[in-house]
Order: C-alpha cells, then structure tokens, then sequence
C-alpha cells in the first residue's frame, strides 16, 4: 500500500508491504488519524505508521503479486 502525504511544502511517499506470506495490510481510520498496519494470520501488528487524516493525499492499495508457478 501506498500513502501519499502532504507535508506543506509538497508531498511525500511512503509504502507499507506485507514481509512474508501469510501477512495482510489493514486501513483502519478513526479520530482525524489513518493507521496502516501490517498483521499476520492470527491478527497480530507487527508494524503500524499513523497519519493525521487531514494532511492524506491518497492511499493506494497495490493488488498482490500472482506467484510464478513451476513451468512458467
């Protein structure tokens, strides 16, 4: 996931990505702040990065990679 921040003097990138298999990135807004969180299978953050929603330009959600399959 992308987020793109505005920081007054123009904006900045910042991407957040799910490390190893089995982990999901989570949107969470509430109370004037984004959360982006990286979990795994049993619900666990392992990384979180809070914005203030006002300063947020866009948050663009990649679709996952298809895995290359033995004989591709």
């Amino acid at each position: 996931m992308e987020i793109v921040v505005d920081t007054g003097a123009g904006s900045r990138n910042y991407e957040i990505v799910a490390t190893r298999a089995g982990r999901r990135i989570e949107t969470r807004i509430a109370r004037g702040i984004v959360e982006v969180s990286e979990v795994t299978r049993t619900g666990g953050q392992v990384r979180t990065a809070r914005f203030m929603a006002g300063r947020v330009l866009a948050l663009v959600e990649y679709p996952a990679e298809d895995p290359v399959l033995p004989g591709e």
